[in-house]
């Protein structure tokens, strides 16, 4: 298995075999816990005029998503796994766009199969890429707004990285690294004038490694992917 990191659009349009599209604040954390709160369907979509358009297509689907990480007009909710409490998202189609994350499968078109990453079903990832073993994996960290590194989807691409190749990171690494985000990319998370936007709570719930044993496949449905559950062959 030909393992690569690559980052922001650039390197989601360069991705090739299986692409690995990693955002950790906050897209794919976020399709995570609506999958886990019981969302039928989701729907992701680069262009803001797309999910309108989808939702008058589908008025029972709850609108999800932000741009620059402030809730959208219209919208159900803000791309917050905190704010997700206050939705009712049993049995629900979501459509969901971002600044980064589905702006990453939107790019990923030159892939053979495309997955979502993040650090809350990292171990997951890692074990169905393992189970179907392809030639090539390109691990594409997003970035903040997809313009500029995030150490998050770094840190979260090097983990499975690791762990395909055997040697994974140590906990206390993992714990350490996590732990800086709070003064680096994760700041955000706790400035008091952010909060109704980006609650703290976000940043827990966000690095909570491995909580889910399940993977996220995109598929295309021409303006939009809709986003398969796979559960984890372990």
């Amino acid at each position: 298995m030909n393992i690569r990191i690559a980052e922001m659009l650039d390197g989601a349009k360069s991705a090739r075999g299986t692409a690995v599209i990693i955002d950790v604040f906050r897209a794919f954390s976020v399709e995570c816990y609506l999958f886990a709160c019981g969302a039928r369907q989701i729907f992701a979509v680069g262009a803001l005029e797309t999910a309108y358009a989808l939702k008058r297509r589908h008025p029972d689907a709850l609108l999800v998503g932000e741009r620059h990480g402030v809730p959208l007009p219209g919208f159900d909710c803000g791309n917050s796994p905190a704010l997700l409490k206050k939705l009712d998202l049993a049995g629900r189609t979501v459509i969901h766009t971002t600044s980064a994350g589905t702006q990453g499968i939107a790019a990923a078109s030159a892939a053979d199969e495309i997955l979502t990453g993040s650090l809350v079903n990292a171990r997951a990832v890692a074990d169905y890429l393992l189970s179907v073993r392809p030639e090539n994996v390109t691990l594409v960290g997003m970035g903040l707004e997809a313009r500029q590194r995030a150490d998050e989807d770094m840190l979260c691409a090097r983990y499975i990285a690791s762990l395909l190749q055997g040697r994974p990171l140590k906990k206390t690494y993992m714990e350490k690294e996590i732990a800086g985000l709070k003064l680096s990319t994760g700041r955000r998370f706790f400035d008091p004038a952010l909060q109704e936007a980006m609650p703290r709570e976000d940043f827990e719930l966000c690095t909570d490694a491995d909580r889910f044993s399940f993977v996220i496949r995109a598929l295309s449905r021409g303006e939009y992917y809709e986003m398969e559950r796979i559960n984890s062959q372990k």
